[in-house]
């Protein structure tokens, strides 16, 4: 299983004061000393939340662990991101939209133009990967577009497993569709978000596609994932980064490592 770890927060951090720390690169270079990450993933969204285009330059220049880079199919991000000197490993195209928190699902395949970004990449020898929901009509479209790896949105899995199994529903920002469920039909919704990502994983297996997965991991849901053995990749983020502000960020990613590299 690769692991590889989301530093978005760390320029989250950075950017609601607008200065110079903390500091990205430090933060790429503890990943690489804990001999644990696999790949860094961030995403350069339109509105610049986090990610800046010249995080972008400076990881791609320096960087001694493969960069994903999370973007939509927005004109401007395709063209920075194909005029590159120094290529991503891949690009993971998402669904994005300006007033959201954070991702909230997979990507439409229908989408109008995403055939036509998928081979600007593809032309400049960039991998590309679709971050879908679990779905068999997404895996078509990635086999139809000769797109070779997707990763799975486990949003749903990781709610449903925090709400049972945490104080999430106790906590500020509670999931009111969930607050008011039973635990047996959470459980039985657990499990059947679980078979779809173990149904889904196993169906890419068999097209040639490498399937991943990611959103909403964390310390306690994540254990499940691996018994799903044509998963190949994990990506999270917030919760290593969180749980840094604690015991610091190397520490966190070996803790994580742990859980995901048994």
């Amino acid at each position: 299983m690769r692991f590889g770890l989301n530093i978005d927060h760390i320029v989250t951090l950075r950017e609601i004061r607008k200065t110079y720390e903390p500091e990205i690169l430090e933060a790429l270079f503890i990943a690489k000393n804990t001999h644990k990450v696999d790949l860094i993933t961030i995403h350069l969204r339109e509105d610049k939340r986090h990610i800046q285009n010249e995080d972008v330059l400076r990881l791609l220049e320096i960087s001694p662990l493969p960069i994903n880079i999370e973007c939509s199919i927005n004109a401007g991000i395709t063209d920075f991101l194909c005029s590159l000197k120094n290529k991503p490993s891949k690009v993971t195209i998402v669904p994005e939209n300006r007033n959201e928190v954070t991702t909230e699902g997979g990507l439409d395949c229908s989408l109008k133009g995403l055939g036509e970004v998928i081979r600007a990449y593809r032309n400049k020898g960039v991998e590309v990967s679709l971050f879908v929901d679990p779905l068999k009509d997404a895996l078509h479209f990635a086999k139809e577009h000769q797109v070779k790896q997707v990763e799975f949105h486990t949003g749903v899995y990781a709610n449903l497993h925090n709400v049972l199994y945490s104080n999430a529903n106790n906590q500020i920002h509670a999931i009111s569709v969930l607050k008011d469920k039973s635990p047996k039909e959470l459980k039985e919704e657990l499990h059947n978000a679980f078979l779809q990502l173990r149904k889904m994983s196993k169906e890419a297996f068999f097209m040639g596609i490498t399937a991943c997965a990611g959103h909403g991991l964390n310390y306690s849901n994540v254990k499940e994932l691996l018994k799903i053995p044509s998963l190949r990749e994990l990506n999270i983020g917030h919760s290593v980064i969180s749980k840094a502000v604690f015991v610091g960020l190397e520490k966190a990613i070996l803790e994580m490592a742990q859980l995901i590299k048994r």
